[in-house]
């Protein structure tokens, strides 16, 4: 099986699938802000605080699943929040019992953006085969679904890491990548990418970037937008299937993989790829040219 996205209802049919596996990836980053209310924002004490949210799912999660810690367990330290190096993340997915040969699910309670950096992060390392629950955690819970506080029990297993080089882009490619053609979308906020605001010392945004909010591709619900609407608001930014390369972006990676999940839900043919690094590295480095909307 090959998707990227599931309902809550397939996932309820399959839980008692040997073949499959579930990432409870639950938590809330205060760096990347935009998917924070704005009272939340303003009552923040520390914008690179990070939080998980474990205790949650000692409390109650969906059957089978096993927890991530985004900012540690998958990342190369939890400042910079990097994906992690081959050896490590494989190290990461072997304790939680994930083979190459699993099918999984990944389920936040982050409107779909701690989960799609899940996805992306197995995608770049080889494993296509996983796929976000649409609506996560608050969804499920919403409907009554299954819910244990039962903890699984988990066999070490073996994950080859296959990277995919592609699927990552650097703050050096940024320059050499951009053209008529391809397309580079900041998916911060627009008070952000406008530069009145800025979680680094420089504001604005990279040349050339274009503006989707990564707000704007989610429902109140928590689901992504039907791929009809997720097509007109990437035709919007002139992104289709002539693009031949869309590359995504946020403070630190992270929403920038929703909006890669986006391109593969809307069916375009366009490839999409992640500045991993985004605006803590471009924004911090004084040597690099930024834009402002005056």
């Amino acid at each position: 099986m090959t998707t990227n996205l599931v309902s809550t209802q397939w996932l309820e049919d399959q839980l008692n699938d040997p073949k499959l596996r579930i990432i409870d990836i639950r938590g809330k980053s205060l760096a990347p802000v935009e998917m924070l209310s704005p009272q939340e924002r303003s009552t923040a004490e520390d914008p690179s605080r990070v939080l998980n949210h474990y205790e949650d799912y000692v409390q109650q999660h969906i059957p089978g699943a096993v927890f991530v810690n985004w900012a540690e367990d998958i990342t190369d330290d939890p400042q910079h929040k990097r994906i992690a190096p081959p050896d490590a993340f494989a190290s990461t997915m072997g304790k939680l019992g994930i083979t190459n040969e699993h099918f999984v699910v990944v389920y936040d309670d982050a409107s779909n953006t701690l989960a799609s950096r899940m996805w992306w992060s197995l995608n770049y390392y080889g494993h296509s085969q996983v796929a976000v629950l649409d609506g996560g955690w608050r969804k499920w819970h919403s409907e009554g679904r299954s819910i244990t506080a039962e903890m699984p029990r988990i066999s070490p297993t073996n994950f080859e890491p296959k990277p995919d080089p592609s699927l990552l882009r650097q703050g050096d490619d940024i320059v050499h990548l951009l053209n008529e053609t391809t397309r580079l979308v900041d998916m911060r906020l627009p008070e952000e990418y406008n530069g009145e605001t800025s979680l680094a010392r420089l504001r604005g945004h990279i040349p050339g970037a274009v503006n989707i909010p990564v707000n704007s591709l989610v429902q109140e619900d928590s689901t992504l937008l039907p791929p009809d609407q997720l097509r007109q608001r990437f035709a919007e930014k002139s992104i289709d299937d002539a693009t031949p390369e869309v590359i995504f972006y946020g403070n630190v990676g992270v929403v920038s993989c929703l909006g890669i999940l986006g391109i593969r839900i809307a069916g375009l043919s366009a490839h999409a790829s992640n500045y991993d690094a985004s605006w803590q590295e471009w924004g911090n480095d004084e040597r690099k040219p930024v834009e402002q909307i005056r």
